[in-house]
């Protein structure tokens, strides 16, 4: 019985779209909604507000909450009292917090340590008006991100992912916006996203491109032209300066490393002169003499220099805030509070810890302008799962489609940071004014009077954003819930009121008297406004968890229909490959089995929050657990194969390198071996050996080239093309050798050798893979139209499948860097195990014909788990900082989203999908050339679609093991396994195309 070929091809398209169909409806529902509010803060929305420091009244029961507090321009209050005249902020992208603590904060000195002396200077002598704190972010950890959450008191409500690196204006309310419109005056140079964010907010601004990541200097060297000058004029209000060095220091070269160090000093020397033309100024009557300063990273960094994930060195940055006027000493009090150490000089020093969300409601609070109304929101862990979800497709660049919109909150409500406060209360001036008021009074109460003020805001602010909220939203709040609220905020309220009633008295009819526990008093008050924020936090993350449990439902029952679709078609084909050639199937069953216990193993581990952070070694041990089971039925035999011992060392090998962490942390982005060893002082004296480790991919390169040769060399179909095939190669390889030889700097090239090398060396590569594929999708198309006749279907599958390859492998292997052959060798011979094993052979005993697939699917298992092992072998990881962004910009100095978003999918998925799923036909090739049996035309492609189908079930299983305990931990593991599981589709569907 024949098989026409779009019968077999049939099923994977049906696949195809039941997976398309499964994974659109369970991400709609799972990702969360949430409307999100148009409306800005004024200074005019104080009228509705309860709170205002009291005025002097003849009325022995006035209230102390004045009904008309003061407009903005009287007094220069709008929502509170200003405390600062000018801010200046100098962000210092990817500012590890380990960058400006001192390193005795530390378990151990690393060499990258204690390159911001100024900072730790100040924090130490001036440890009242200057300070260093620990600044918390949020995931995602992106330049982008960080500055809508600054500014807006949260992140976007909304992502839109496609427009991200676009880097749409921000429209919702935000900080800036409430300088521009409150008459404040912004200067802006560096990074050109604060352009794209905020358009027409700037009152002179010096952008700079920030997409080159190699470019260390540029937005810096524009940056340190304007800022020095910038602080000696007073037509500004607020200064904002973005320095990129440290952050693409760490893309290329890593954390430690010669040119971050480099960074670091320099960053240094800027800001000693920074806070000398500061302190110069400040005098009374100087241009600085109520300014505060800081100096603020907008996220951390990996050791190798990779973020936008939510691990502590990520989240971790530093802000250091320093205020030109010193605090009288009782305010310090509020500063004790902090984790402090002595330095060698036996100084203290002190470290606070300020969330990023604060940002924006502390500056607006101290600047006495409104705060932005939406500064303020809440997240669950499984919310900020969805969001790391939405930021690996982000991260991938042309997945952007499948989250085009993300709503997430945050996991704390932005407040009014009181060691910030404490820094810059202006309480030396508001004291005279309080004690009219309300008689004498110490500073500290003055000072925590102020605050108590400003918190109230925050508090009544935060209330006002949940009534709209639960009036305007489709979900809204639950009435329980929204009464739950309102009693705390009614508690909050009433006890300032029951405390101005009781604690408050007239005195002789001119002013207010505290009684004499005011501290008591006020720190209660305080204690009051933070469990209502408190209480609001713990109620959103319960109430904003809603997900679509329907289309969730949905989407789940059509993934586990494709996985009934995918054992019916098995079962077809099975039947379809019996019907040409019966055979014993005695020891089949035993051998199924044994692949479903090791596939079930595997998917069932992922409910486990520790077999998800150790996937690689489990599919190792799984690997070479079948590796020990092809030794054991070898030695029934009597005979121990080479293949078997090879394929358990190579597994040794994959182990090794997986456990090690060699592509994690001692492999960088991009950073070359040269700069590996500078770092570590060692350069000198080793040169020879330098050269050599740089010379060593490129042997291994040469050795992969020769096998590819003689691979394309042995077969006998389409000698033209073949021979295309073998110039396109060794041509790929001279490239790639002159391309890490210039990057390695190992010999003093022209300038016009680096251009080549560095640029046009890896275009040509893209180019040739690229004509690759068109001339053997030509040739297809011509042979199939004329109707030429194929006397050997197993060359010419073979050769197909090689021409495939060697289109995409050149890529592939420039992308992954010097490790590229050294991965590709240990393919292909773990490639070769497994075709060789004797368990492979699939050959009946008794008629020596071909067998299925499905008769011993454990090579096509195998074949599963070396590429999974090989992700992870790559450096490649199941989160953020496992996305080597640089490889999307070899070849290329500018940022264009396609290009580079190609470029980072091929790299990330290149060795792990594209490589193994194209190469699956010579599963099927080898047992047919061992198989003693002529067998009819269409029985290799039965055999080939078997393959197919059981190498794309096993993916599917584990990845609906993924969508059922998504709840768990990783939504990031959710959308590697989904991506990687349509792309096996879609590489099946595109293979099944050319090979048949």
């Amino acid at each position: 019985m024949a098989a026409s070929k779009c019968a077999l091809i049939r099923p994977f398209f049906l696949i195809l779209a039941l997976h398309s169909l499964a994974i659109y409806l369970f991400t709609r529902g799972f990702l969360l909604t949430r409307t999100e509010l148009s409306s800005f803060s004024h200074c005019s929305d104080k009228s509705q507000s309860p709170c205002s420091i009291p005025s002097p009244t003849n009325n022995a029961n006035a209230s102390f909450l004045g009904d008309h507090p003061p407009k903005f321009g009287s007094n220069g209050q709008c929502w509170t009292r200003p405390a600062v005249d000018r801010l200046v902020i100098i962000i210092l992208d990817a500012l590890r917090f380990d960058f400006v603590a001192p390193s005795f904060f530390f378990e151990e000195k690393r060499p990258w340590m204690d390159k911001l002396e100024v900072l730790q200077k100040l924090a130490s002598d001036e440890r009242t008006s200057s300070r260093i704190f620990k600044a918390i972010a949020d995931p995602p950890t992106t330049s982008l991100q960080r500055l809508k959450g600054l500014t807006t008191g949260g992140l976007p409500t909304f992502i839109d992912v496609g427009n991200s690196f676009g880097a749409p204006a921000i429209v919702e309310d935000n900080l800036i916006f409430q300088l521009a419109n409150n008459g404040k005056r912004v200067l802006m140079m560096g990074d050109d996203t604060w352009v794209k964010l905020f358009p027409h907010h700037f009152n002179e601004s010096y952008p700079y491109p920030s997409f080159n990541v190699k470019d260390l200097d540029t937005v810096d060297n524009g940056v340190i032209e304007h800022l020095l000058p910038s602080l000696l004029r007073d037509d500004w209000d607020v200064l904002i300066a973005h320095f990129l060095g440290v952050d693409h220091a760490g893309h290329i070269y890593g954390v430690d490393s010669t040119p971050m160090i480099a960074k670091l000093e320099q960053y240094n020397n800027i800001l000693e002169e920074v806070v000398q033309v500061l302190k110069n100024q400040s005098g009374s009557g100087g241009l600085h003499e109520n300014t505060l300063l800081v100096v603020m990273g907008d996220h951390g960094q990996t050791l190798n220099g990779d973020h936008g994930g939510g691990t502590a060195e990520e989240v971790e940055t530093s802000l250091f805030a320093m205020s030109l006027r010193n605090p009288p000493a009782p305010i310090a009090t509020v500063l004790d509070k902090n984790y402090c150490h002595l330095d060698l000089d036996g100084k203290k020093i002190c470290i606070g810890t300020f969330q990023q969300l604060d940002f924006a409601v502390t500056m607006a609070s101290l600047l006495g302008i409104p705060f932005p109304f939406g500064s303020y929101a809440c997240l669950t862990r499984s919310n900020l799962n969805m969001l790391l979800f939405c930021y690996v497709v982000y991260s991938s660049f042309f997945f952007f489609l499948i989250c085009k919109f993300l709503v997430f909150f945050l996991e704390h409500i932005g407040r009014i940071n009181p060691e910030l406060y404490a820094l810059t209360g202006r309480t030396w001036e508001t004291h005279n004014q309080c004690a009219e008021k309300f008689g004498s009074h110490s500073t500290l109460e003055s000072w925590m009077l102020n605050y108590v003020n400003s918190l109230c805001v925050n508090t009544w602010q935060v209330k006002r954003y949940i009534d709209l909220y639960s009036m305007t939203s489709v979900i809204g709040l639950p009435a329980e819930d929204l009464r739950y609220i309102n009693v705390l905020y009614s508690q909050a309220q009433g006890s300032w009121l029951d405390i101005m009633k009781f604690a408050l008295s007239s005195e002789n009819g001119t002013n207010i008297r505290i009684t004499d526990n005011t501290t008591f008093v006020l720190q209660r008050q305080i204690d009051a406004y933070s469990r209502f924020l408190e209480g609001v936090a713990e109620l959103a993350r319960f109430a904003w968890t809603e997900f679509n449990l329907m289309l969730m439902g949905f989407g789940l029952c059509v993934m586990l229909t494709s996985l009934c679709v995918h054992l019916y078609s098995i079962r077809t084909v099975h039947a379809l490959c019996k019907s040409y050639y019966p055979f014993s199937s005695s020891s089949a069953s035993l051998r199924i089995l044994t692949v479903i216990f090791f596939v079930a193993i595997r998917g069932f581990s992922f409910l486990s929050n520790s077999y998800i952070l150790a996937e690689g070694r489990v599919a190792s041990f799984l690997l070479g657990t079948s590796g020990i089971l092809n030794l054991w039925f070898s030695s029934d035999t009597g005979k121990v194969a080479v293949e078997d011992l090879l394929f358990l060392v190579l597994n040794i090998i994959i182990r090794f390198s997986i456990e090690s962490g060699i592509s994690k942390e001692t492999i960088g982005s991009g950073s070359s071996i040269v700069h590996s060893f500078g770092s570590t002082g060692i350069e000198k004296g080793w040169s020879l050996m330098i050269g050599l480790l740089e010379l060593l991919p490129i042997l291994a390169l040469s050795i992969l080239v020769v096998l590819i040769y003689i691979i394309i060399s042995r077969n006998s179909f389409w000698k033209r093309l073949k021979h295309f095939y073998n110039m396109g190669n060794i041509l790929c390889c001279m490239l790639m050798s002159v391309h890490w030889i210039v990057e390695s700097n190992i010999i003093a090239a022209s300038e016009e050798l680096k251009n080549f090398g560095k640029t046009f060396a890896p275009r040509i590569i893209y180019s040739i893979g690229l004509l690759h594929f068109v001339l053997l999708a030509l040739s297809l198309i011509i042979n199939k139209k004329y109707m030429v006749p194929v006397s050997n279907p197993t060359d010419a599958l073979a050769i197909v499948a090689t021409g495939m390859l060697s289109a995409w492998s050149s890529t592939i292997l420039i992308l992954l860097g010097r490790q590229g052959p050294n991965v590709a060798l240990v393919y292909i011979l773990g490639a070769w195990c497994i075709t060789r094993l004797k368990l492979a052979a699939q050959v009946d005993a008794e008629s020596g014909t071909a067998t299925g697939p499905i008769s011993n699917p454990m090579p096509v298992l195998q074949w599963s788990l070396l590429a999974v092992c090989l992700f992870f072998y790559t450096g490649h990881w199941c989160t953020f900082d496992g996305l080597r962004y640089a490889a999307a910009f070899i070849g290329f100095e500018h940022f264009n989203i396609v290009q580079q978003g190609i470029l980072l999918a091929i790299d990330t998925f290149g060795v792990s999908h594209i490589i193994p799923v194209l190469s699956i036909p010579f599963l099927v090739i080898s047992k047919h050339q061992i198989s003693k049996k002529k067998h009819p035309y269409d029985f290799l492609f039965v055999n080939l679609t078997q393959a197919f189908l059981i190498y794309g079930l096993i993916t599917a299983f584990t990845t609906t093991l993924t969508i059922t305990c998504v709840w768990g931990l990783f939504a990031p593991k959710y959308v590697f396994d989904v991506l990687g599981l349509l792309l096996t589709d879609v590489l099946i569907c595109v293979g099944s195309l050319f090979y048949y």
